[in-house]
């Protein structure tokens, strides 16, 4: 990985101290594995909701809580801050802290526009403070280990993927489908693909709420002809976590939900056309083996905040780094144009 800056006096000599700012829905996961982590210090957890504290306090007696999460950006002694807030104010919160000279991990998406993403990212590349997005997928064993097969060539070249990211609930007020649940599949997407989308295009419906889209079907086009579809919902019968993964070899689904053996290669294909009169008369359709590749199943979100530290100890660039975040929101706040103007294909300047 490429350094990203020198580390300073007190990250050489001093166990990281982390605060996580932002005590909510997804903040006390969070607390609970940096809290767990020997690698740092949790000190610190800031929220202004004052009940969302008090639910952590009884858990974590040893961490100081505040209503103010300026504590976190001015105490000398805090070198990474953990955000975890609604993403209007991912920004404002995140921009501060890299002024401060802090090591910052943001949760996904980086920011609410492209333009704060770009914004944040030559920030942090300007201090050499690192930057990372809470892009989960990418830390998943199991995507992990699809992403190897991509890279042994085992699916051969890859034709298209879908994902499907549906339940029943939980139903957002304010951030629609696509805006909550997408970040998912398009980083995953990007980190299987390595390359640059090139247009989206996207529908979807507001049945429950005007103007909040519930049910969003997703286009992503990337080079060579590679496509991408992702469907999203809360308003569907099933739970499901699914990304499938064509190639002109093999087949590979991998299914979240899966407590075990998320992975599944289906040796199937098209038969390479012989000896013909028509083309198409040719063709034929190969059916073989059902492969379960091994799996050394983590919580990806430990594996996460492993990384974090790892990168603030070392100074080397995450995984999902700034770049990384600016391209997912750049695929959002494109499909979310394509979305209000009935579908219209949107290209993607890189």
């Amino acid at each position: 990985m490429l350094s990203v800056g020198a580390p300073s006096m007190s990250s050489r000599t001093q166990t990281i101290q982390v605060a996580v700012i932002g005590a909510g829905y997804w903040g006390p996961n969070l607390v609970r594995n940096f809290a767990g982590l020997p690698q740092c210090r949790l000190t610190l957890v800031c929220d202004q909701d004052v009940e969302a504290l008090d639910r952590l306090r009884p858990a974590y007696p040893q961490l100081r809580f505040s209503s103010d999460f300026g504590e976190a950006l001015e105490s000398d002694e805090i070198t990474a801050v953990v955000i975890a807030t609604p993403t209007s104010t991912h920004y404002e919160i995140a921009l501060e802290a890299l002024k401060q000279n802090k090591d910052v991990f943001v949760e996904k998406p980086l920011a609410a526009t492209a333009a704060e993403a770009e914004e944040l990212t030559a920030e942090a590349e300007r201090r050499g403070r690192i930057l990372m997005v809470g892009h989960l997928m990418v830390y998943h064993p199991a995507l992990v280990r699809l992403k190897s097969l991509i890279q042994e060539n085992e699916l051969g070249d890859i034709l298209y993927l879908y994902s499907r990211r549906v339940n029943l609930g939980k139903i957002r007020k304010k951030e629609n489908a696509l805006l909550s649940f997408a970040p998912h599949d398009i980083s995953a997407a990007l980190y299987l693909l390595e390359c640059e989308p090139e247009e989206v295009w996207a529908r979807g419906e507001a049945y429950i709420q005007p103007e909040v889209e519930d049910v969003v079907f997703l286009n992503i086009a990337f080079p060579k002809r590679v496509m991408a579809q992702i469907h999203v919902s809360w308003l569907d019968p099933h739970k499901r976590r699914e990304l499938t993964v064509v190639g002109s070899k093999k087949m590979a689904v991998f299914d979240d939900i899966a407590a075990t053996e998320p992975i599944r290669v289906y040796d199937k294909g098209v038969l390479e056309p012989g000896t013909y009169v028509s083309y198409g008369d040719s063709l034929g359709i190969r059916s073989g083996d059902i492969w379960i590749p091994k799996v050394e199943m983590q919580e990806p979100l430990k594996l996460e905040c492993l990384h974090f530290l790892s990168c603030v100890k070392h100074r080397t660039r995450p995984l999902t780094d700034g770049h990384h975040g600016i391209q997912v929101v750049r695929v959002l706040e494109k499909a979310q144009h394509s979305l209000k103007h009935n579908g219209a294909p949107v290209g993607i300047a890189g």
